[in-house]
């Protein structure tokens, strides 16, 4: 058994590394052939590095990079993660970053001039494609992903409100610096780099969880005060090895509850039973959250 789960962490690591290196390289071509070029904005922590640049140039004798400014950015959310999500989350987290940083760094910018409507449709697309694989394989690009799961659990906002309140200033900012035309093509690039996301990993997957536990109270509480999701309660559940009473919870979440729930249930029941799959569709009530 311990054979088989060393396997399974080993397969799981490799895994997560593998999506790393091809956010990584996805996100540096994406920013060097065709968001620089085209000058048109990424979304998210790449898309405030690049504002951060352009302003940088005209205020400061020497610019501030690109990929030293989406490395920088990001340190803060680093140490929002460790504390508040998980260390092994914010590990992979920090690797991903750190190699999409050096690839922006090492992949030299084409000096070719491309029509803008290109450069939005393929750079949205490449980056899609990356960041849509690395979230599928479980680690985070740093940025908004880190940021809307902190500040849902502070505040109850949806990541989705979250997410569209800080592109649309990084849209605002495009339209400055480079004209309303170019503003136009950002959107357009978050646009599409969003559908694409969707489409390798939809971030409104639901979740049926099944929870197997001695202490339902305080996870009740836990889910109901922080998450606000409802539950199915089977009381009086026999265990069929130790023939002990337990409790069955069942709820249905959203994918970016996962890390709130695997931390409620731990921390109230370290020897709880917790099984989590994906739903294809819902009937009946459900609180949907707001678009992403």
């Amino acid at each position: 058994m311990n054979k088989l789960e060393d396997l399974s962490r080993q397969h799981d690591s490799i895994s997560k590394i593998s999506a790393g290196i091809v956010y990584a390289l996805a996100v540096a071509i994406a920013l060097n052939f065709f968001w620089t070029p085209g000058h048109i904005y990424a979304s998210g922590i790449t898309g405030f590095a690049q504002v951060v640049h352009s302003f940088s140039r005209h205020l400061l004798p020497v610019p501030l990079a690109t990929s030293v400014m989406y490395f920088v950015l990001n340190i803060p959310l680093f140490i929002i993660g460790w504390r508040k999500i998980g260390r092994r989350f914010t590990i992979y987290t920090l690797f991903t970053v750190l190699l999409a940083s050096i690839m922006m760094r090492v992949i030299s910018p084409v000096k070719i001039s491309y029509d803008p409507i290109i450069c939005a449709l393929f750079g949205g697309v490449i980056n899609g494609v990356g960041t849509g694989l690395a979230l599928k394989a479980g680690i985070s690009t740093g940025g908004l992903d880190i940021l809307g799961i902190v500040l849902r659990q502070k505040t109850g906002k949806s990541f989705g409100t979250i997410n569209i309140a800080f592109n649309l200033v990084i849209v605002i900012c495009a339209g400055f610096v480079f004209g309303w035309s170019r503003a136009l093509y950002t959107a357009l690039n978050i646009f599409i780099n969003g559908r694409v996301i969707d489409y390798v990993y939809n971030q409104h997957q639901k979740l049926q969880v099944l929870i197997v536990t001695e202490k339902p109270k305080h996870i009740i509480e836990g889910i109901q005060n922080k998450m606000h999701r409802g539950i199915t309660i089977l009381h009086d559940v026999e265990g069929a090895y130790s023939h002990t009473e337990k409790t069955v919870l069942i709820t249905v979440i959203d994918h970016y509850d996962m890390y709130d729930i695997e931390k409620i249930v731990s921390e109230n029941d370290p020897y709880a039973f917790m099984s989590i799959c994906q739903v294809a569709t819902i009937h009946g009530r459900f609180v949907e959250q707001k678009p992403v």
